[in-house]
């Protein structure tokens, strides 16, 4: 696949920059795409574009405002507290996001003549959000096809890894540092390892702790 090229959907948070730094493993061109939908974190994009740059990747932002007068939730209003009720969708669930990030990532593919699109999608650690199931991937990855008559594929290198896993995937390119230093995945918008209370600081932090622990035989703290 080196000589193909790819786009990744970049926030700049802990998932897709390892999915990043999959993409540099696998093909010859590699190209970013980001996405600003009046996130609270919005902080993130800033980052995604630093590493972008560091990595000397071209980055590509998109207004996805609509999104934010669409819907009203915790990632989108800071006046929505961030919660988790069970048997009930998140209150950080933003309704179509990932359908249109990656329809959009699609028609930018087309524009700059690529086939691939990666995702950090995980259905194992999907904090509850139907659309970073597998099967929504298979069959969005079966319409943009039909919608656009092209033969794009969606690849989600982290579909059945858990955050602990997550981290041995970077680990494994070389990028464990980088990913826990230069990424941004808290939703409150706090660097690294974020500010330790919400559900996306509690997962990465508990997946690093457990990688960490592994890797050093159960020396790690």
């Amino acid at each position: 696949m080196k000589n193909e090229k790819a786009v990744v959907v970049f926030s700049g948070g802990q998932d897709s920059t390892t999915c990043l730094f999959w993409a540099l493993s696998k093909f010859k061109e590699v190209t970013t795409v980001t996405f600003d939908y009046g996130q609270r974190h919005a902080v993130e994009i800033e980052y995604a574009r630093k590493i972008a740059e560091e990595l000397e990747v071209p980055f590509k932002e998109l207004d996805m405002q609509l999104i934010n007068q669409l819907s009203a939730n915790a990632l989108t209003r800071d006046e929505i507290p961030i919660s988790e009720e069970e048997g009930e969708l998140p209150s950080t669930f933003v309704p179509g996001r990932n359908h249109l990030f990656l329809s959009f990532a699609a028609v930018h593919a087309q524009t700059i003549g690529a086939q691939h699109i990666i995702t950090g999608v995980s259905q194992t650690d999907f904090s509850g959000y139907p659309d970073c199931r597998d099967t929504f991937i298979k069959s969005l990855n079966v319409t943009l096809n039909l919608a656009m008559d092209a033969q794009f594929v969606i690849h989600t290198p982290l579909m059945w890894r858990d955050k602990k896993q997550v981290w041995e995937l970077s680990d494994r390119f070389g990028a464990l540092e980088f990913v826990q230093e230069k990424t941004v995945t808290c939703y409150n918008g706090v660097p690294s390892s974020g500010c330790g209370e919400c559900p996306a600081c509690q997962l990465r932090n508990d997946g690093l702790e457990a990688y960490l622990a592994e890797k050093t035989g159960g020396a790690a703290k």
